[in-house]
């Protein structure tokens, strides 16, 4: 068996890249290295996938087990270079070895020749990514470019050092390939004409007679990564693992860190989380620490990435909206929106990270493959519980100028960097997003789902605007009767705004007293004995909850006469500023809908109808209102039995 060992580069007499030049080609990115190391890993493993085949990505976060430590102490310190010059024995010497794997299967692995002067064209992914820098992608519409994003692995790592287990097909089958690869700076030996200088890149494998180093293959790389405790492939697997030995976990423990990649895999990866036409993901994403697992936030039940696919279905589907460039003219992609209520929500560490605080004002942007670029911020909207969430795919023509305005980091497009129209078509795609955010909040603050404008003004800003006031108990929904109400002693006065709560009417007038809609008979026929009417009380002002993980606007009500009495939530939109209800509302228009019936127990009742004792328990009506209207409640009731 050949003795693996370390072998470090000296500089040719032709000059080479030092491994600073190398490691700050990443620049300096605003992204934290977690983040930036989930992204760029997974471009790697998607533009590797094999076909339509489902790619599984897993992070493994994990101190090395006593089982496996001596092993890498013994195989990975032969012939280390001195601390100063890479300080990798350090990193091995402590009481725990502390790793981080990226793998993937279903990808198709770093196949190809393994030396760089090679003229192979078709495949030289294993040189592309252990030898060389800065080779342009030979992936069509891929989500990588120039391949710089692979020096992140460098930089997480503590010693500049990382393992990789490849397996991959080759002539005849499938060959298994291990290389140790370390990146840190360069130095020189020796003084003068007698000494030499070294580029700070090492590599660890089996030496050769020209002193290049090879990888382990075959049975020798298998039996090695048993001994490091690596995961195995299977007889017809092929995929790729990445060992960050030491990684940089900033101020995060690692429960922390594995929470941390388990979100910023959701925030920034949730487009291939999502089913296509033939029912599965295009990638499948799992992340352990120490051997548990920490589940990955699914984007459709999350709150609020969830806004963010309901978007990219609208932006797929017939009603996407296509931007245009209209000199010269070009199609820049489609665009998708939601629009919801959506109260501020706690910030998280990888939202943050990624641009989105306690509120949702953004795009989405992304190219061909359907990555995670940025969350373009857009104008908020002047309703503070108004939230939108949108989608833009560049259009598949236009992916190589999009991908060139990208910085390595792939987190950004720049408009400026570009010459020509290609810079008009980046700059002009902002221009016509704005466009359309504009149209959609209608940034003048007007409500447009009615004939009557309202501004909305600083008083107005958590929809007192939005639900029309009452002269009942209740003063943020407008409650209306069917038959006879006593009358109010003064005009209907709609809900203030007042911080973050509702101040009730000013002048609550006299409880409704609540018949049957449609009835011919006089209000006293439902009397219920004794003479007293079926009386349905509003009770404090109407509020905003999440519930289910949808904002609902809730209203406490209860019901005074005794007996029991057929509920149902009569809802419709009215016009702002009037006491007209939308009867014929537009089409495609969003309305109230109801969401439930809450007793006093807490538990939710979906049913439409809802038969309650009138003993003056409170219940809450849910509804889910219709963004940029009025909404009005009805609580209508009727005797449910007649009694002797």
């Amino acid at each position: 068996m050949t003795e693996a060992s370390w072998h470090s580069q000296r500089f040719p007499p032709e000059g080479a890249s030092a491994a600073e030049g190398i490691r700050n080609q990443l620049g300096r990115p605003e992204l934290d290295l977690l983040t930036i190391l989930v992204r760029e890993s997974a471009q790697n493993s998607w533009d590797a996938r094999i076909g339509d085949t489902t790619v599984d990505y897993h992070l493994d976060l994990r101190i090395v087990s006593p089982a496996h430590a001596p092993s890498w102490r013994e195989l990975l310190t032969r012939r280390v270079p001195a601390h100063e010059n890479l300080p990798l024995r350090k990193s091995l010497s402590g009481s725990a070895i502390r790793i981080l794997t990226v793998s993937d299967r279903g990808t198709t692995g770093l196949g190809g020749p393994t030396r760089a002067d090679n003229a192979v064209v078709e495949n030289h992914d294993f040189v592309s990514f252990i030898r060389n820098i800065g080779e342009p992608r030979d992936t069509e519409l891929g989500g990588g470019t120039y391949g710089f994003g692979k020096g992140i692995f460098y930089l997480l790592s503590g010693p500049g050092t990382v393992l990789v287990h490849t397996r991959c097909r080759v002539a005849g089958g499938y060959e298994t390939r291990l290389m140790g690869c370390a990146l840190w700076k360069s130095y020189a030996e020796g003084e003068g004409l007698s000494g030499h200088r070294f580029t700070g890149r090492h590599w660890w494998g089996a030496p050769s007679p020209d002193g290049v180093v090879e990888p382990l293959v075959g049975i020798e790389a298998e039996e090695t990564a048993e001994r490091l405790g690596l995961r195995q492939f299977g007889d017809d697997e092929t995929g790729t693992t990445v060992v960050v030995i030491d990684p940089d976990l900033g101020e995060r423990t690692t429960e922390e860190a594995g929470s941390y990649l388990a979100d910023t895999i959701a925030w920034n990866l949730w487009p291939k989380m999502l089913t296509d036409s033939i029912d599965h993901p295009p990638m499948r994403f799992s992340v352990q620490c120490n051997g548990i697992t920490v589940p990955v936030p699914n984007p459709r039940e999350t709150s609020p990435l969830d806004m963010f696919v309901a978007a990219h279905e609208t932006m797929r589907s017939e009603n996407g909206r296509s931007l245009e460039c209209r000199k010269p003219k070009a199609k820049l992609g489609n665009l998708g929106f939601e629009k919801r209520f959506l109260p501020p929500f706690d910030e998280t560490p990888a939202g943050a990270a990624s641009g989105i605080g306690t509120t949702v004002h953004h795009v989405c942007l992304m190219r061909t493959a359907e990555l995670v670029v940025t969350y373009h911020e857009g104008p908020k909207p002047a309703a503070e519980y108004v939230s939108y969430a949108g989608v833009f795919r560049a259009d598949t023509a236009l992916d190589s100028t999009f991908a060139a305005s990208e910085p390595p980091t792939h987190d950004a497009w720049h408009w400026q960097s570009l010459d020509g129209w290609d810079k008009t078509f980046v700059k002009t795609t902002f221009t016509r997003i704005r466009e359309a955010v504009e149209e959609l909040i209608e940034v003048d603050g007007r409500v447009r789902a009615s004939s009557s404008e309202i501004a909305l003004g600083a008083a107005s800003r958590a929809f007192s605007d939005l639900v029309a006031g009452s002269w009942g108990n209740g003063g943020a929904s407008d409650y209306r009767i069917a038959f006879k109400p006593a009358p109010p002693p003064k005009e209907p006065v709609a809900a203030q705004h007042t911080g973050d709560l509702y101040a009730p009417a000013a002048d609550n007038g006299p409880v409704a007293e609540t018949v049957p809609t449609g009835s011919s008979a006089d209000p006293a026929a439902h009397a219920r004995p004794g003479g007293r009417k079926a009386r349905v009380e509003y009770l404090d002002t109407p509020y905003y909850e999440v519930r289910a993980g949808h904002l609902v606007l809730i209203q406490a009500f209860c019901i005074s006469a005794p007996g029991a009495h057929r509920c149902v939530a009569d809802l419709a939109v009215t016009l702002a500023g009037s006491s007209s209800r939308e009867t014929d509302p537009p089409r495609g228009a969003d309305e109230p809908q109801f969401f439930g019936w809450e007793g006093p127990d807490g538990a939710l009742h979906r049913e439409m109808t809802q038969v309650l004792e009138g003993d003056g328990q409170v219940w809450r009506v849910l509804v889910r209102p219709a963004p940029d209207t009025m909404t009005e409640i009805t609580v209508v009731t009727e005797r449910a039995e007649v009694l002797p």
